[in-house]
């Protein structure tokens, strides 16, 4: 996430020449490379920093290249996963206590869970509120749709179908597990599709290969994990697959989740498809609780069914 932004904005015409790839902070192989070539104590010039909330702390405190006085304005984006995320939120209160009062703080969620709101209200007093309505919050460019199935060679099937009767310029498909990611990745490559696999096991830059070649489109699908639900633009992508629905910790529908998933098409005003693969009762329930949610009526498809399919992507 931290790299998708620090990507869209150095490569801005508006930001880029306020951006260089030093201030993209992340606590893994880049710091290594920062501590190397940027001595304790010494300030960096560049007017915008890109990072995760440990090493922005380190920056301002142990190694020194930022004046936290000195900052006029504090993002903190995808805050509903800092609060959720209990190191990330100490980090960011102790980050936001070294600010300066004048500093304007902006918090930035696709959804405000109370958690998020009692957060809020104890790092910005009496905040201006932009908040969208429910009904908004899951994009009118997106058709949604759900299949029946009984197990993952079922829904290979359905996938399989998907393909076989409309155009799919770019796919990202979401799976539960590393263990069904894979598999999917391989039975896809071998039908012959270019397919990228991404999860959370793999190291910064090797996400980053992975989603810059997508982006090019050298690959044409990409089977995720949750690692890829949020902050990830590419403008070819047509369709969103839950091959699994996202759920909590507890078997819970994360809906959060599921509006950052299905939001990773329909983007740029362009339209697309997200279709949801429900495969028991309980991921039925999982599906019906999500359109309450919502309050969003998401039809049923028939994929054996080629002229149904293809009355979708009209």
């Amino acid at each position: 996430m931290c790299f998708e932004i620090w990507n869209y904005s150095a490569k801005s015409e508006r930001w880029g020449r306020l951006v260089s790839r030093s201030d993209f902070c992340h606590g893994n192989s880049h710091r290594n490379y920062l501590v190397s070539t940027v001595e304790r104590g010494q300030k960096i010039s560049e007017q915008i920093v890109i990072g995760t909330p440990g090493t922005v702390l380190d920056w301002c405190s142990k190694l020194r290249f930022i004046d936290p006085k000195k900052i006029k304005v504090f993002v903190l984006d995808e805050a509903d996963v800092m609060i959720a995320t209990q190191g990330h939120q100490d980090q960011s209160i102790r980050i936001q206590r070294m600010l300066p009062r004048n500093c304007q703080m902006l918090l930035f969620s696709a959804t405000f869970e109370e958690s998020v709101w009692k957060f809020a209200q104890r790092v910005v007093p009496e905040p201006n509120i932009i908040k969208l309505k429910r009904g908004e919050e899951t994009l009118d460019t997106i058709k949604q749709y759900y299949v029946v199935c009984n197990n993952k060679e079922e829904k290979f099937q359905a996938l399989s179908n998907l393909y076989g009767a409309i155009t799919i310029a770019q796919a990202m498909i979401f799976c539960h597990t590393r263990k069904t990611a894979s598999w999917l990745a391989a039975e896809l490559s071998k039908e012959g599709h270019q397919v990228a696999l991404l999860s959370g096991e793999m190291m910064v830059e090797q996400r980053a290969a992975v989603i810059e070649r997508f982006r090019e489109g050298k690959e044409k699908v990409l089977v995720t994990t949750n690692v890829c639900a949020r902050g990830i633009d590419v403008e070819q992508v047509s369709i969103v697959i839950n091959f699994d629905l996202p759920v909590d910790k507890d078997g819970n529908p994360d809906n959060e989740t599921y509006l950052h998933r299905i939001g990773r098409t329909g983007r740029f005003g362009k339209r697309g498809l997200a279709v949801n693969m429900v495969d028991s009762k309980h991921s039925m329930n999982i599906l019906n609780r999500i359109q309450e949610h919502f309050d969003k009526k998401i039809e049923r498809l028939d994929t054996d069914d080629l002229d149904e399919i293809e009355k979708i992507a009209n």
